[in-house]
């Protein structure tokens, strides 16, 4: 049964009051035009479409996407490709940074997502909130409704736009922005094209070089009255990075010092009596409730927090391969036909090696330094009163004397395709009508495959690991030989990722404007558009079969252990470069060979472990889900202009009407026997979304605008999954929610730009967003009707026979809200000294706060207010360029201050966040010929990589203690263009 629709006047908006703030804001524009030039003349025609054009070399590059700010009328910026193949950028979503207001992350060497879906983008402060298209149709990746945008090659883009708050006519989606990805058209290009370009990489921690292929060919025909065009373009991209990193535990990890030459040591039997008596020996205690100790006794408390760093060495391979065709017929000058298609697969293959540690509690010449461990950086002083000062010291060296590892020897293959067909025709019967009717499907799939095997040491074996803590952790290992086959034996094989997405979509879109004359009201663009998409979802993970000589778990005796010295073919040494060199430690130590983990490998040489085979892995039943996503959307915008075009904008409404079907697989043990049955949920609402934007031209060139757009994101599939699952043992459990509704958000701009010439502006804004929705995990007492009533022994403070479920539910209001400053210019100016007309310089500069309302520590804790994951309060962005006729070339230095990584902690002390750093990237290009060009390339020249620290940055709950110390080397690039007409 559908629920019931949602009334968008629950959340309190006045349709009346919208409009008569949007009147009020266009009279105020105009009085203050009026104020300001009542002489200045006419500003530009009201022509706001930009045409697509083939750019080459920077200059031109910067003209196109200036004209693409400067004309449209919502906010917008725009970054072209500097010729065919060619983006400022290797990588898109490093491209996407230098947009104002655009944040990303880089991940294994290149702009990319942390947790490899989405776009890895934070625009003006919100992450996973970004609308994906690709020529205006909407485009996403397996899993997700946003594009994972680390997967587009470069060389298939013509350009990007990303709109900061888009217009009613743009499909809904994205509260954050959308990104349109273009593509290029053959009657775009001026007759015959072909293009070609030869590529390579260079990691130097990798010390490989990578190859990049790309080509396209393109014409354009006459045809009677009209003309036919064909392009077809290809790419296929490899990269082999690296991804060094020690993680290390959060939390508080206090310690007790118990000297081996004190009287507690001596009287404790259970201590290890080979060091009584040692005053250089200190054993480090738990300690259960550290308010039950004197202020002086927690003043010598030790705060291990991110002490114990593992190993970890990540050889990232990317395979990127794109396919892009377009043909278009124009049998009249009124009327073409055209058929489009792109083809995107991107395999994420990570082999990674890690040595983890288990620190032992004997520490020999152990020393301190002062920290003040707190209530608040611990539990957000959760007692209330004095925010007491729990320890007072932090580790900061020493040797712990036999401490043990494992090794972990893994492969991860995590395969993205996503392909869009499409075709439609463009009709203009009469020269006031344009329509345009226009059919898409895509299809997007993803594999994600992550298995494993965990070797331990012979029985007996000890190490002694010496740490010092620092900017990089220094590590020394004393003992065994961790390269060697004789002080391993195998302990267990998992595939502990094995999931499987398979979506589709399909959209039909009808879009018309029809021009007005001699009013006010330029035209009237209208249009509708049917989407239907389908997500389904499934599971084939395993975990800990055991690799023993019998197929259970490794005896303490270690009598059934298989010996890495009888299959020395199954494991490989790291790398002996661990973080480029700089921890002290190299690594070198031993692992399951990654590679010999592929296929059934691993099945066949343990068969008694009774691992399922590749082509038959069972289904884990209970995560399967399916959810179908049906929306109805009809939208309508007036463009208007007035006082001799001095006013210009428009004003429009979208409604989009969603219905959601979803299904989970649950266990029903309401008779006894549990079953995994179906589950199912549906949900439908109704959104009125306004927009409206005016833009006021004080000169031809120097602009003021101002927009208001209402915009939403629906829920993920993982939070409307009607899944529910309890624990019988302690009373808890947790259920999906298909009723939530979207996140909706109402955002203002105002932007004053200034354009001095075709290449050259400034520009400042000012932005507002007010959200309303977002989800949050809530806990209630009820009976659930698939399970038996709860009568465990653990108290839940639920009445008799209920569960304390957590189900995501929307919350309170959230805010965004900043500044965005741009800026580029050449210095071609007549005023300024001749040499310098090559030369160029582009900034941005964005300052961002973002508040959003989370639960902390269980349902007793208030809602607390806390920034957005993966918001940075500053960013920007500074490039120096240089163009002449032979060469052209661009440095350029990002910088983005500190943010949370996933999201903030129920305790700052588990948490982790970034602190600020820069990356400088340069490219040089060389025209050898007038059809051939040299490019190299340099990413990450500084050698800076993403610092993980324990805390988060807000509310003094920063720290110095680091988390998580990461090395990905530089990387570069030399590719050698070719081009034939165009």
């Amino acid at each position: 049964m559908s629920k019931p629709t949602h009334n968008r006047s629950a959340h309190k908006r006045s349709a009346n009051g919208r409009l008569l703030a949007t009147a009020s804001m266009t009279a105020l524009l105009a009085a203050g035009w009026t104020a300001a030039n009542a002489q200045t003349a006419a500003a530009p025609a009201n022509d706001t479409a930009v045409a697509e054009v083939v750019v080459t070399g920077i200059r031109q590059s910067l003209q196109s996407s200036v004209a693409m700010k400067k004309n449209t009328m919502e906010v917008v910026d725009s970054i072209r490709a500097e010729d065919i193949g060619k983006l400022p950028d290797p990588n898109v979503a490093e491209t996407l940074t230098r947009v104002p207001g655009v944040q990303g992350y880089r991940y294994g060497g290149e702009g990319a997502s942390p947790v490899g879906v989405g776009s890895g983008l934070t625009i003006r402060g919100l992450s996973g909130q970004t609308a994906s298209q690709v020529d205006g149709r909407a485009y996403f990746t397996a899993g997700g409704s946003e594009f994972n945008i680390e997967a587009a090659i470069p060389g298939m883009i013509a350009g990007l736009d990303v709109y900061k708050n888009p217009s009613a006519e743009h499909i809904e989606g994205g509260i954050g922005g959308l990104v349109d990805v273009r593509t290029r058209r053959p009657l775009d290009l001026k007759g015959f094209t072909a293009s070609a370009a030869i590529s390579g990489k260079y990691n130097d921690m990798v010390k490989s070089l990578q190859p990049e292929y790309f080509g396209l060919v393109a014409n354009r025909w006459n045809v009677g009255e009209g003309e036919m065009g064909l392009l077809l373009a290809a790419n296929y991209q490899k990269s082999w990075n690296r991804s060094d990193n020690g993680p290390g535990p959060g939390g508080a990890q206090l310690r007790r010092a118990v000297r081996a030459d004190s009287a507690e040591y001596l009287a404790n039997t259970s201590l290890n009596r080979a060091f009584v008596g040692r005053s250089d020996v200190t054993y480090l205690a738990d300690v259960a409730d550290p308010l039950a100790l004197t202020a002086a006794e927690r003043a010598n408390l030790i705060n291990f927090a991110g002490v114990q760093i593992n190993e970890n060495e990540e050889d990232i391979k990317r395979t990127r391969k794109g396919v892009n065709g377009a043909f278009q017929w124009k049998p009249k000058s009124n009327l073409e036909f055209y058929v489009d298609g792109n083809y995107n697969s991107y395999l994420y293959h990570q082999n990674y090696q890690f040595l983890n540690s288990s620190d032992s509690r004997y520490a020999q010449t152990l020393t301190t330094t002062p920290f003040s461990t707190t209530e608040g950086l611990t539990s957000r002083n959760a007692n209330g009163g004095e925010d007491v000062v729990l320890a007072g010291q932090r580790f900061a060296s020493g040797t712990f004397l036999g401490s043990t590892f494992t090794s972990t020897g893994g492969d991860e293959h995590r395969l993205y395709k996503t392909w869009i067909l499409a075709g439609g025709a463009k009709w203009s019967p009469t020269d006031d009508l344009d329509l345009k009717f226009d059919l898409s499907y895509v299809k997007a799939d993803q594999h994600q495959d992550n298995r494993s095997v965990i070797m331990v040491p012979r029985s007996g074996l000890a190490w002694n690991t010496t740490r010092a803590i620092g900017a990089q952790q220094q590590v020394s290992i004393s003992g065994p030989d961790l390269a060697s086959p004789g002080t391993w034996a195998f302990q267990k094989y998992s595939n502990g990722t094995n999931n499987i997405y398979d979506d589709e979509g399909l959209a039909a879109q009808f879009d018309g404007k029809y021009k007005l004359h001699d009013n006010f009201i330029d035209d009237i663009k209208f249009g509708a558009r049917y989407y239907r998409k389908k997500s389904r979802f499934y599971n084939y993970s395993f975990f800990d079969k055991f690799l023993t000589t019998n197929g259970a778990a490794l005896a303490a005796d270690y009598s059934n252990a298989v010996y890495v010295t009888s299959a020395q073919d199954l494991v490989k040494a790291s790398h002996n470069n661990w973080l480029d060199g700089d921890a002290g430690y190299g690594g070198g130590f031993l692992t399951f060979d990654p590679d010999a983990l592929l296929g059934d490998n691993v099945r066949n040489r343990f068969p008694l472990a009774g691992a399922p085979a590749e082509d038959s892995l069972p289904e884990t039943l209970l995560s399967r889900r399916l959810a179908t996503e049906e929306t109805f959307a009809g939208y309508g915008v007036a463009d208007f202009s007035f006082l001799d075009d001095k006013i210009r904008g428009n004003l429009g409404v979208r409604v989009v009407r969603t219905n959601l079907d979803a299904e989970a697989r649950i266990t029903d043990s309401s008779t006894g026997t549990p079953l995994v049955i179906p589950n199912k949920s549906s949900n439908a609402y109704t959104d009125v979304l306004p927009t409206f934007n005016v833009t006021g031209y004080i000169t031809p060139d120097t602009l003021l605008r101002f927009g208001y757009g209402q915009g939403l994101t629906r829920p993920s599939v993982g939070d409307i999954n009607p899944t529910i699952s309890v624990n019988t043992a302690n009373g808890t459990g947790s259920q999906g929610n298909a009723d939530l509704a979207p996140l909706h958000a109402d955002s203002y701009d105002v932007s004053f730009e200034k354009y001095f010439n075709g290449t050259s502006y400034v520009s400042a804004a000012v932005f507002y967003k007010k959200i309303d929705g977002f989800v949050l995990g809530v806990e209630n007492c009820q009976a659930v009707a698939t399970a038996p009533a709860y009568s465990g022994a653990t108290s839940n403070s639920c009445p008799t026979g209920q569960y304390r479920v957590t189900t995501p539910v929307n919350a309170n209001p959230g805010t965004a809200k900043g500044v965005e400053l741009a800026f580029q210019t050449f210095f071609d100016y007549d005023f300024l000294p001749h040499v310098l007309k090559n030369f160029g310089v582009q900034g941005s500069y964005t300052h961002v706060k973002t508040e959003l309302p989370v639960k902390l520590n269980g349902a007793a804790k208030s809602t607390t207010v806390v920034r957005q994951p993966f918001q940075s309060d500053d960013n920007y962005s500074i490039a120096g360029l240089y163009e002449s006729g032979f060469m052209s070339a661009r440095i350029v230095y990002t910088y983005r201050s500190d943010y949370v990584l996933f999201g903030v902690s129920a305790n700052p002390i588990d948490g982790r966040y970034l602190k600020g750093y820069g990356l400088l990237d340069a490219s040089v290009n060389f025209n050898l010929r007038r059809d051939m060009t040299l490019s190299l390339t340099a990413s990450n020249l500084t050698n800076k990589a993403p610092q993980r620290y324990v805390g988060e940055p807000d509310n003094g709950n920063d720290t110095d203690i680091l988390r998580q110390s990461y090395a990905n080397g530089r990387i570069y690039g030399v590719s050698l263009r070719y081009k034939f007409g165009g």
